[in-house]
């Protein structure tokens, strides 16, 4: 299968200098293979999974939100509480 990519100038003389001309299908596909998840990937899918679960998606967000607002400012905070009382 053929395929149409554009990349910026700079990086196609890059790789062109530095993969030879019958051999850049085959880098490419490497580059590819490697950096594509496998659909097979038990982790991956469950992934797959909790992006499409939409009340663990919301779970996952108030967790998230609730780690992010406990970070320094949320010591901080309870510290000052602290010393109020």
């Amino acid at each position: 299968m053929q395929l149409l990519f554009h990349i910026p100038d700079a990086l196609a003389v890059r790789f062109k200098q530095a993969v030879p001309a019958r051999q850049r299908s085959a880098f490419v596909a490497k580059l590819l293979e490697k950096a594509l998840p496998v659909e097979e990937d038990p982790l991956y899918l469950a992934a797959l999974e909790v992006e499409q679960n939409l009340a663990l998606g919301a779970e996952m967000r108030e967790w998230r939100e609730g780690l992010i607002a406990d970070g320094l400012r949320g010591i901080m905070e309870a510290e000052s509480d602290d010393a109020a009382r």
